[in-house]
Formats: structure tokens, sequence, C-alpha cells
């Protein structure tokens, strides 16, 4: 322990010796959605938390209060670069600095275990050591600023169907060797100051509960932070207590509190677990600098400061995008070959940013492909724009600013508040002067003019009964009814109700929505979240298609942006197709066989099918790119930059080819019955060939490798790091010194400059009823064309670990391996062969 750890663990142990039974349990309970209240009488200050992870919402979720959007966690995965993740996650500190917010409810690190998993671009990748090494810089770039990481979700909370109740059922080698890999990387290198437990059970039992995986966190692992539970998964008080689960959210309505104290006083919990749970609470406020007489682990003067949002969101996102294929170099685009650009799709126009749920926050301005490559292209290259098709179901928010009235039921106005949209949001606090008891009912007005003359469709979605309005007239007064009992899914695809109102252009109309408020019963808790809707009079899809097809006929090139919408990824449910919403894959075939240089940008967070990819020149991955995503597009399509980002997670060519689809329980259990092959391991155990295998991705230069050298034993001593090489992150699972390690020689042999992500793999010669091979380590390295580089890559002891199911322990198999060195999973350039044990 440093000496600053020992004088923080003083005053921790003096605030606890302050306080009563009462007062530590007070500690261990929100005092509102998104805080822990303050005690002064020990000098501790209010402990607040904020979701994650593409941005810091802080304690209110309205456009009004507006964030620094980032490209979403697979996008950051899909870097390679841990080197730049820490960047972004100083960024965020910044952030939640701003925004007075102690704790980042992030990241999120479960496991792609099916392409179905619908909140899959909240998480990483398919891989434990990719994960383990992304979230390890999140962490350090995050708590480097001073604030608090809450890892999440723990464990195996890989999908959304029944989330709260599902019980998923794996052995112990597969929650060690897959699930639980990425949280202990985690710990061991980036020491995080906190972890969130899920809604889910684990062969039974419920994780605010789990005390036999807690001990695996805590006493095997050495972690030392506060377990907070996802919000409302706290069910029993006495078996959370004495799994550890330190603070229950939100509050101030929870398990713990009264009941708490009453099982303490009856014998149920034994007062030291109690005492242990407030002092890893008071550890966590004496870190983050809010608990006074406590030096802060990071001091204001050392937090990193006046960092760019925008830039570090446009360059992650730039470095994020993959390029899976590039036919005849279609891709990069040279402004002074072309006069003429078609640029097609709705998503170009209306920039797809992130996902739906709680990883979503209101970015101040977002820059779409149209605005971004418009920008970008010289003023006499014709850009043109073509919609080509609508894929949503639902419509957006109202583009007009509206205001928003909290009124008591004898018309008395308790607040206002002004929206920038039709958007309307609040969720765990309320403005000031509200509460649950005293409001009655919530009312949107604002002004609306149309661009253009016709029928416009005009609504509201969100769970309630409604009355609204369009200039003083009646136009939809009725309920609303959210299926199922998931308050997430019920908010990010909510029931929607839309009438036509016919629309002068240029003549502006009121607006009016009135909502019933319903309280909750849960104090002052907010979950209040609905949306005024409007649609303009837009041509049928078949006159959108015959557009779309004319744009591309006489241009130089074609791009058509697609991808997936808020229906389809979101928090709240999982997916039960990977095609593209609506008429898109019909739209891309229609214009590739007018245009035999189409470039498809594709906008998703996990995979999609892509039935037209051999028929287009380029397919360029865009992710959901955050709010700088449309110059970053134009980065990478002019060649400014290189697509060096590299697949996270295997790209199927259709869901029944991928070899984990079950996503629903039966009986209410998951069964994880594929065991440890997940993703490439179990794509090749499979034997189907997927349309991009995991770490794929083209450059615009070659890259030549021309050595591999590999030294063992003694001559590897002195590695430490998993992942090896450019931007790794410091430390390594176990602490142990190398196996191996590997010297790889490759030079830029194109006319650019790049970028490479080189990946080694390792596969046993015996492999038994382990994977073929898996990955266990990797590096990038830049190089101008003509240039040579070294890079250097440490295997640890860990990555050839397996877990003896029979012993309760971990085994290190010595033998023969390969070592596989390439640019992808499938696509390797060097093998050498080595002994490790």
């Amino acid at each position: 322990m440093h000496a600053s750890d020992a004088d923080r663990e003083r005053r921790v142990e003096e605030a606890l010796a302050a306080l009563d039974l009462e007062g530590r349990v007070a500690l261990l309970s929100g005092g509102s959605m998104w805080a822990v209240p303050a005690n002064p009488a020990i000098g501790l200050g209010r402990l607040v938390m904020s979701d994650g992870p593409v941005g810091v919402r802080g304690e209110h979720w309205t456009p009004s209060d507006p964030s620094v959007q980032l490209p979403s966690p697979t996008a950051l995965a899909a870097t390679w670069d841990p080197g730049l993740v820490r960047t972004v996650g100083r960024l965020l500190a910044q952030e939640a600095r701003r925004k007075g917010v102690h704790v980042l409810l992030a990241p999120a690190v479960n496991m792609h275990r099916s392409p179905l998993g619908g909140r899959h671009f909240e998480t990483y990748s398919e891989d434990p050591l990719l994960t383990g090494e992304i979230g390890a810089a999140y962490v350090q770039g995050v708590q480097e600023g001073g604030v608090a990481t809450t890892v999440k979700h723990f464990v195996a909370n890989d999908s959304e169907t029944d989330r709260f109740t599902v019980d998923v059922r794996a052995d112990e080698r597969t929650l060690r060797e897959i699930y639980l890999a990425p949280f202990e990387r985690i710990v061991a290198k980036a020491r995080p100051w906190g972890v969130m437990a899920s809604y889910n059970k684990v062969n039974g039992t419920t994780l605010t509960e789990h005390a036999e995986l807690n001990a695996v966190l805590r006493e095997e692992w050495g972690f030392d932070g506060f377990i907070v539970s996802d919000w409302t998964a706290a069910r029993d008080t006495v078996a959370a207590a004495l799994a550890g689960m330190d603070v229950a959210m939100p509050g101030p309505n929870t398990v713990y509190g009264s009941h708490l104290v009453d099982a303490v006083r009856d014998g149920r919990v034994p007062e030291e677990a109690v005492t242990g749970m407030a002092r890893r609470v008071l550890r966590l406020a004496a870190r983050v600098g809010l608990l006074e007489g406590a030096e802060p682990v990071v001091a204001p003067t050392d937090r990193p400061a006046g960092l760019d949002g925008r830039s570090v969101a446009r360059e992650a996102a730039a470095r994020s995008f993959v390029l899976l294929r590039n036919e005849g170099s279609a891709l990069p685009l040279e402004p002074e070959r072309i006069r003429r650009v078609a640029l097609i799709g709705l998503p170009a126009s209306e920039a797809r940013t992130s996902g739906g749920g709680s990883a979503s926050v209101f970015a101040e301005r977002t820059v779409s492909p149209l605005e971004g490559l418009r920008a970008a292209l010289p003023g006499d290259v014709e850009l043109v724009h073509a919609v080509g098709t609508d894929p949503r179901t639902g419509p957006p928010a109202v583009a007009a600013p509206l205001n928003a009235a909290f009124l008591a039921a004898d018309g008395r106005v308790l607040a206002t508040e002004p929206l920038p949209d039709g958007t309307a949001r609040w969720i765990g606090e309320l403005p000031a002067g509200v509460s649950n008891a005293e409001l009655d009912r919530i009312e949107l007005t604002g002004e609306f003019t149309p661009d253009v003359d016709g029928d416009h469709l005009i609504g509201v979605s969100g769970a309630g009964r409604y009355v609204l309005a369009v200039d003083g007239e009646t136009v939809f007064d009725g309920e609303l009814k959210a299926e199922g009992d998931d308050p997430a899914a019920a908010m990010f695809a909510p029931p929607t109700a839309a009438v036509p109102v016919a629309l002068t252009a240029g003549r502006p109309v009121r607006l009016s929505v009135v909502k019933a408020h319903e309280d909750l019963g849960m104090g002052d808790f907010a979950f209040i979240g609905f949306t005024v809707t409007h649609r303009a009079p837009l041509a049928d899809d078949a006159t959108l298609l015959a557009e779309a097809v004319e744009a591309a006929r006489g241009a130089d090139v074609a791009v058509v942006v697609v991808g997936t919408t808020d229906e389809v990824e979101s928090e709240g449910f999982d997916r039960d197709s990977l095609a593209l919403p609506g008429r898109q894959d019909e739209l891309v075939a229609r214009v590739a066989e007018v245009n035999e240089r189409t470039v498809v940008v594709v906008c998703a967070g996990a995979p999609v099918e892509m039935p037209w990819r051999e028929d287009v020149a380029a397919v360029l991955l865009a992710w959901f790119g955050g709010q700088e995503v449309g110059g970053a597009l134009a980065d990478v399509l002019l060649g400014g930059e290189d697509p060096s980002g590299r697949l996270p997670t295997t790209w199927p060519v259709a869901l029944a080819d991928a070899p984990v689809t079950q996503v629903v329980p039966e009986d209410g259990a998951l069964e994880y019955s594929e065991g440890v092959f997940v993703g490439h391991r179990g794509w090749e155990r499979s034997g189907a060939e997927p349309a991009y295998w995991f770490g794929h991705g083209l450059s615009y230069t070659r890259w030549r490798y021309d050595a591999l050298e590999v030294s063992v034993g003694a001559d590897a001593a002195g590695g430490a790091g998993g992942a090896g090489g450019a931007g790794d992150v410091d430390g390594a699972v176990g602490e142990e010194a190398a196996v191996a390690r590997v010297r790889v020689r490759l030079t830029n042999a194109g006319e650019r400059a790049g970028r490479e992500v080189v990946q080694l793999y390792l596969a046993p010669h015996e492999a038994g009823d382990r994977p073929a091979r898996w990955l266990a380590g990797f590096a990038a390295v830049s190089a101008e064309p003509g240039e040579t580089v070294d890079v250097e890559i440490d295997v640890p002891r860990d990555a050839i670990r397996t877990w003896a199911e029979d012993a309760g322990e971990w085994e290190y198999p010595a033998g023969g391996y390969d070592l596989l060195v390439g640019r992808s999973y499938a696509d390797v350039r060097l093998t050498a062969r080595a002994e490790l044990g």
C-alpha cells in the first residue's frame, strides 16, 4: 500500500468510527436516482454517479444539458488501440468533472456471445483478451482524471431477453475463460474503483446476491473497490448484504435502509458485514476527493484537462472504421478525378450516432455524413443526396423547440423547462420545485413551421395517456400501452400514435401535448420519457428508390449509407434478425446495378447481413460513430486517414451460420452449452465460413510481413503485457513474466502512410478440448511508404492457461504451440513453433 493509500485508509477508519449503525447503512443506498447522500458530520460529500459509456449524461437526462458523444464501444474496440481509448477515458473524466459526476457507470465488458444480443453496441468484442485490454485502458483513462469507474455488468449479462430474471447456466471453465476473464484482466491492470452487479442470475443465484462470484472478485483477484447494483437489481436485503453488495441503487427506497438496520438488529446480517460495506463506500469517496481530510488519488492539479471533445471524438471515429472490401482500389476517393458524387441513404442526412437505451446522450452538435462530405469536397465537385428508402417504423422527434410545463392538479405551474426538440425525458431527477406527489400532468407546447406542403404525420410516442392538439384542435386523445414489464424497453422502444395533418409550407402551427403523470410510488424518483414526433410527407419507397437509382446512374461514385435503427439495436430487447431494416438491401443492390463504383457505408453497432457485399466495389464499416461521424467519414473516404480499424467480432454471412444464436431463455434458463466455443473459437469448430473473420480489416496501403523471431524462457523474461506493443497498458493478469516474446518485422510496401494491427494467435499442437487457436496478443504500428518497422508482442503465461474443472484451478499445459502472426484470425502471414509452459 502506498503512503497516500495508507493515509486515505486511516481517514476512512476515522469516519467509519464516527458512524452508528444507521449512519453506516445510510451510505449503502442512493438518496436519489444518481447519488449517495452527503454526511457533513463526517466530512462526506454527495457522491454522484452517471451513465456512460459514450458520454457523461450527468444527473439530468435532458437535451438542455448536452454532452460530448463518442463512438460506440464496438467502435472503440475496433481501433485495437488502448492508447487512444485511454485518451477517450481522460476526456470522459473531464466531462464528468464538468457535470459534477464522481462515478462513471462504465465500461460494459460483457461478451458478444451471439450476434443477436441487442446491447452489443455498448460492449466491446467477442474476445476476452481484446475486451480486457480495451476495458483496462478505458478504466485507466477515466481514473487518471480522478473519476471512478464501475466495470459492468458482472457477469454473463450478454443478452437482453428477460434480463431481469434470466438464469445463465454455465460451467466454471466457461465462466473463467470467457466471461470472467475481461473483469479479471481489468482488475489486475487498471485497479478499478467499482464494479456493477447485473440483473441476471448465474447458475441459480442473482448477481446482486452471488457471494461465490464476489469472493472470486475480491478474495482471489484482490478487488478493493465497491460493488453497486444495476438500477433496481437489488431484491433481497439479507442475501445482498451477505454477498457483499455495497450500494443498492436507485434510492431512496431500496432493500437496504431500514430493512438492513432491522436485519442487523435481529441477527440475520452481522454488523461487521455492514461495516465492511460502509468502509468500501467511504474508500471510494476518499479516492475521488469527497471525504474531507483525505487526499484524492489524483490531485486536481494532476487531472487531465483541456482535451477538445470534438477532436477526440473525430479521431476515435476515424480510427475505428473498418474497410471490409475495396475492389479495384475504389477507395480512397480522389476529388480531382471525380465531378459528381451521389450520397444515398437516410442515415447520410440523419446520422446514426449511437444505439438506443441508457448508453445514449444528447450531443450539442452532430455532424452528419452529408454535412461532413459536403464540407470536405472541393466546390467544383457536385454532391447530390437521395434518401432511397426510409428504414424506420417510427417517426423522429419534431425538429422544433418546445417548452415543458409541469402542472399541479389545480393548474399551478410548478416548473418550466425548455427543450430543443420534441424529446422529453427526465430520469431520476425532476426539475426543482416538482414532486411526484404534486405533479398532475406535463404539457409540451411550441411552434412548428413545415418546409413542404402536404399531409404531415404528427404524433407522440411513449407509454401513458396523452392529448395531442395542432392549432388548438385535438387530433389524438388516448392511452398508449407498452408491451412487457421492462421499463427500459418501454422507454426505448415505445408505443406510438401518429395522425396525418394537412400543413402548408412556411405557415407555422402550434403544437400541444399533455401527458397525464403517473406516480410510481418511488418518492421523487422520476422515470418520464416521451416524444412529440413528426414526419414530413415523403414519397413512397418505390419513388425514393427510383430517385436514388437515377442519382447513382449519373455519378462518378455512389456512396450508400445504410444502418440499423433504434428499433433494432437498443437496450431492453434482443434482435430477431441480422437483416438491415426496411428495403436497404434492395437499395444497395439497385444502386450497384447502375454504378460499378458503389461504396457502401454501414452504420451498425453489431453484425448485419450484407447479401450484396460481393456486388459492390467497397464496404466501409462506420459503426455508431458519435457526434463527429460525418467529419471522420469524410477523412477516411477522401484518404486523409487510413482505415485502420479491425473487426472486434466475427461477421456472419447469414444468422443461421453463427455458432451461437440462442438468446431466448427456456423455462427461465439460458444454457451456455457451447462452453468456451464462442466467437472465432466457435466459428473454427463449426466449420462455417463467415463473411469476415475476427480481426479483419483492409488498408489503403500494403503491408509486407518480413520476419518473425520468437524468444522463449529466460530470453523472454521481463515481458508482462497481455497485448504488448504500441499503446499497451501497464501490467498483466497474474503479473507474471512472459513465456515468449515475439518480434515481427514488417514493411509498408504501399504508396501511402498507414497503421497496421499485428495480431498474434496461439495454436496448441494438442488441442484436446481447447480451441484450435486464440488471440494471445496484438500491437499497432504506423509507418511511412517504404518504411520497415519492428514490433514486439509479449505472451504472458496466462495466455496458455485453461481451467481444470475437476481440480478447480488453473492449469498451464506445457508443450508445442504454433505462434501465428497476421492481419486477422484467418489471414496468417508468418508462423513459428515453440515449446511453451
